[in-house]
């Protein structure tokens, strides 16, 4: 993984000691909340419902044993023993105390963390596949990639106060792990037919109140000229994007009011009076980033562990192998997911004595390394099948071997009214009595793959647009009520989900969620997928299934 340079610290602790200024005059009253709150945000903290929320930069989604420790300090010193790892692929800690922000930032720094650019009208944390660098289908790493796209969008002076928030997403595979399609930018690497690695580049993606899935702006982009063909998206977005209205400024309204033909143009020419010579990364300094990524040796593995075999006559372990292993490139491993969303949890969290456990077992298991997905789950990279065994042990004596990875209880849902001042309604406890309907696993397996997301409010923190099926809190007269969207997908097939009907109560949601499953397995053919399912019946027999009895309005 990129490990820091003195350039890096240097621009850390530089932050550190600029905000540890900026709370003392705000704790002395010689800022006022409005004067402080576009500073604190460019430093990762919120004022939220219950008080003050530290978000953490987690750069596509990579950490080191020692980061995770470092992050499970904080959460035990200065919150409530506990993080909550986000759909952008970082870490929120949501009780923290103002005049203590200074001394969790310093002490990050020292662990090469910050919460530089996870708010504000910039380029925030760009996210990328969890299985990059292991993946045996990808093109290239796609974590080179993002850390060129970090190295040039931190404190960019030309794009650090844009219409509104940009998010950028990379894959380098046919599999969209990344959801791509649903950022501002999506950026797919590939290989044209020579052999050359190219960019697909989408443009206009994005959720919110008028969610868009990204269209293709740029088939064939030389990778070595991606900083250039970003540059100028970048500046006819932040030269012509909207400022005079909060929920028009997002590049998908200027791509939509443009057209997608005019917008291409625009970047076309911008792209062409650029010099790449002044932007585009040199041959040199993108070997030194990509000699940080280098996957460290694997001692060679049989084709066929005989102990991983073995231990899959055990129907506990064999069901983690089904729906937490992955294929990995190099023979005789696996690419372990490790769900944060056992039945009864609250999706994304994990607790300070969890981190340390996750930590010890990628040192003994993963080579160190823990990635984040923008599932709010983690993943260890690179673990030996001879090791699976051990690895699941050691994950269910800390709670955490749920063997439900893209199932029905591994449901994306943003903190919603427990925490969030923006919400209508509580996600949290939508996304536990959801996950008890399938609570046996032999139900939930029979089900598939089914993908939930949550939403507390219209702003889709919890991506309820690209839901199998997706669920949005709404305020009916001061009560809790949830529109539910059927046929959503933030993978390669991305779609945005259609209303299936009225909004039902809080009460009768994990009714519906449960009915929707339990009609698609009378009504699907052999190997459909619930989303497949949905999308050859259309809503018909899924609204019967629902609104039978459930309470709506």
């Amino acid at each position: 993984m990129y490990a820091y340079d003195g350039l890096d610290r240097s621009l850390v602790r530089d932050r550190v000691d600029e905000f540890r200024d900026q709370v003392a005059r705000r704790l002395a009253g010689s800022l006022s909340e409005e004067q402080f709150k576009p500073l604190r945000l460019m430093n990762g903290l919120y004022l939220q419902l219950h008080g003050y929320m530290l978000r953490v930069a987690i750069p596509y989604g990579v950490l080191s044993s020692a980061k995770l420790r470092a992050l499970a300090h904080v959460a035990r010193r200065w919150d409530r023993g506990y993080g909550h790892f986000t759909t952008r692929q970082n870490l929120q800690f949501h009780w923290v105390k103002l005049s203590e922000t200074p001394d969790i930032l310093a002490y990050l720094a020292e662990h090469d963390l910050h919460a530089i650019q996870t708010s504000g009208n910039c380029i925030r944390n760009t996210t990328t596949d969890p299985f990059a660098g292991a993946a045996r289908d990808e093109a290239d790493d796609p974590r080179v990639w993002c850390e060129v796209i970090r190295q040039w969008s931190t404190l960019h002076p030309e794009f650090s106060y844009l219409p509104r928030k940009f998010k950028i997403a990379v894959t380098a595979s046919a599999k969209d792990r990344a959801a791509i399609k649903a950022h501002d930018i999506g950026l797919r690497l590939g290989r044209d037919a020579e052999g050359r690695l190219v960019f697909e580049v989408l443009v206009g993606g994005g959720l919110g109140r008028t969610p868009h899935i990204g269209a293709l702006v740029k088939k064939d982009l030389p990778a070595d000229r991606l900083l250039s063909f970003l540059t100028a998206i970048l500046r006819v977005y932040n030269r012509e994007g909207r400022r005079d209205n909060l929920y028009k400024a997002r590049i998908k309204i200027l791509v939509s009011e443009l057209g997608l033909a005019a917008f291409a143009e625009k970047v076309e020419q911008e792209w062409a009076a650029l010099d790449p010579t002044e932007i585009d990364i040199l041959g040199t300094e993108l070997a030194r980033i990509r000699g940080q990524f280098a996957l460290a040796k694997l001692d060679p593995r049989p084709a066929v562990s005989r102990g991983f075999e073995a231990a899959r006559t055990r129907e506990d372990f064999a069901r983690f192998a089904r729906n937490n292993i992955a294929p990995h490139k190099v023979q005789g491993y696996g690419i372990v997911t490790i769900s944060l969303k056992g039945i009864g949890d609250t999706p994304g969290d994990c607790t300070a004595d969890q981190m340390e456990a996750i930590a010890d077992l990628a040192e003994s298991y993963s080579q160190s390394e823990i990635r984040v997905t923008h599932a709010q789950n983690l993943v260890l990279p690179n673990v030996a099948l001879d090791d699976a065994l051990a690895l699941f042990e050691g994950l269910r004596a800390i709670g955490l071997a749920s063997a439900n990875i893209n199932l029905a209880s591994d449901i994306i849902a943003c903190p919603g009214l427990d925490y969030c001042a923006l919400a209508n309604a509580r996600a949290i406890p939508i996304a536990q009595a959801i996950a008890r309907r399938f609570e046996d696993p032999i139900f939930e397996e029979a089900v598939g793959e089914l993908q939930v997301k949550i939403s507390g409010c219209i702003n889709a923190c919890g991506h309820h647009h690209l839901g199998h099926i997706g669920i949005l809190g709404v305020d009916k007269k001061g009560e809790e009520y949830y529109q539910l969207t059927l046929g959503g997908s933030g993978a390669e097939d991305a779609a945005i989900g259609a209303v299936l009907g009225p909004a039902v109560a809080a009460g009768d949601v994990a009714d519906a969620v449960e009915a929707l499953a339990r009609r698609y397995l009378e009504v699907r053919q052999p190997e459909e997928r619930f989303l497949d399912t949905v999308r050859r019946l259309g809503p018909t027999p899924f609204k019967a299934a629902v609104y039978e009895h459930a309470d709506t309005v």
